[in-house]
């Protein structure tokens, strides 16, 4: 009986390692949490691939260069759409905050700095105005 001839492993790969662009990071905060904002969290995109995030501080490591960043919410119907262009260094971290609106009916905000939430007058006057009706029909009951 023969055996089959041994095969000799491969020589291992001479000079440096193949190295890839350098890379950067987008510090990407989805201000707000599952109470105060949706259960749902916002769908992120970068360049128009879809991205996992959470609500919090989210490190995407990016190869240097711009990114478009397009944020949206999602309850009936898509909400709270923003988009930024953030151009990232080498070994750079980009922050980026993004919070969605108080309603459905605007868009949100994005940018390098902590957001305020759109939408807060109208959600302010209409819970005052639903209070305000409460408090007539109970008086009318009584």
């Amino acid at each position: 009986m023969t055996q089959p001839p041994q095969s000799t492993p491969p020589a291992p790969p001479s000079g440096p390692p193949p190295s890839g662009p350098p890379a950067g990071w987008i510090q990407l905060t989805l201000q707000g949490n599952a109470l105060t904002s949706s259960v749902v969290p916002p769908t992120v995109r970068l360049n128009g691939y879809p991205v996992a995030t959470a609500y919090g501080v989210n490190a995407l490591p990016v190869p240097a260069g711009r990114w478009r960043i397009e944020v949206h919410c999602q309850w009936l119907r898509q909400f709270g759409q923003a988009s930024l262009d953030v151009d990232v260094a080498p070994g750079q971290q980009v922050p980026v905050f993004y919070v969605a609106p108080m309603h459905q009916f605007t868009t949100g905000s994005i940018g390098f700095e902590q957001q305020k939430r759109k939408g807060m007058a109208l959600f302010v006057g209409l819970m005052a105005f639903l209070a305000l009706m409460v408090a007539v029909l109970i008086a009318i009951n009584l």
